[in-house]
């Protein structure tokens, strides 16, 4: 389960979201909407522990933000964010793949294990694989396909398998809809329906979130919606604060210090 109540975060020169409130049990598929620049993908990182908010509370999987950062990083696995977790365009697929297998035998696992063939960290590749959607023998050169060569839903699917490896409670994919074709975007929401519908919770960054979402939003909303289909209206401050020229400003600070982090 995720919750926020007044969630926040005040960047150096200005406020980067507020007033965030919304509650969705585990499992569920949230889509986090806004304009770019509105503060969607630091509340995305806040949520997941890799920002640290400055207002109002939040809870996920049990665990207290701002207060339990690294617990939740333990428990919420990014996909591609750009400055964060980003795809190397230089390394093949398969590269990816060993090398997020390696960060995973260093926390945990044996390189024994690692390498022998049909091993758990094998299987578990092939699992994260298998739910993102992602056909190696369809790639151009298979798994050795740069990631620079892949289509923008291929490489949406291959962050996606590469913080599924860990088996997280909490996903969370950035600009999901960016730069997709219709078709193709509802194909990426499928993928993370199915993710939501096997008990991952889904936290999802969208221009404009799908129907069967609970729907947060970050820039000018009329409502934060609850998963309960419940819509709580903002007044008329709020709203207005919202289109505050310093949204975009912090948003990028914020941003920059969590790259570099």
């Amino acid at each position: 389960m995720i919750t926020a109540e007044g969630f926040g975060l005040e960047g150096p020169r200005g406020r980067v979201f507020r007033d965030v409130t919304f509650t969705a049990p585990a499992g569920s598929l949230i889509a986090v909407e806004g304009a770019s620049g509105s503060g969607r993908t630091c509340l995305l990182l806040s949520l997941t522990g890799r920002m640290r908010a400055t207002e109002g509370r939040a809870e996920v999987a049990g665990l207290r933000l701002p207060k339990q950062l690294a617990a939740v990083r333990r428990v919420a696995a990014l996909g591609p964010v750009t400055g964060v977790s980003e795809l190397d365009p230089a390394l093949t697929v398969g590269e990816h793949l060993r090398e997020r297998a390696l960060l995973r035998r260093r926390f945990g696992g044996s390189l024994r294990e690692l390498l022998r063939p049909g091993g758990t960290e094998a299987v578990r590749v092939d699992e994260a694989l298998s739910t993102a959607g992602l056909d190696l023998s369809a790639l151009p050169k298979a798994e050795r396909t740069a990631a620079r060569d892949l289509e923008r839903l291929e490489a949406l699917r291959l962050g996606t398998a590469l913080a599924l490896l860990t088996r997280p409670e909490v996903l969370a994919v950035d600009d999901t809809d960016h730069k997709l074709a219709p078709a193709e975007r509802e194909r990426a929401w499928a993928m993370l329906r199915g993710i939501a519908a096997n008990g991952t919770t889904v936290l999802a960054v969208c221009t404009q979130a799908p129907e069967d979402a609970v729907v947060v939003r970050t820039g000018a909303p009329a409502a934060y919606h609850h998963a309960d289909g419940h819509a709580t209206e903002l007044d008329a401050e709020h709203r207005d604060e919202h289109h505050d020229d310093t949204d975009e400003e912090g948003a990028a600070d914020a941003h920059a210090e969590a790259g570099s982090a």
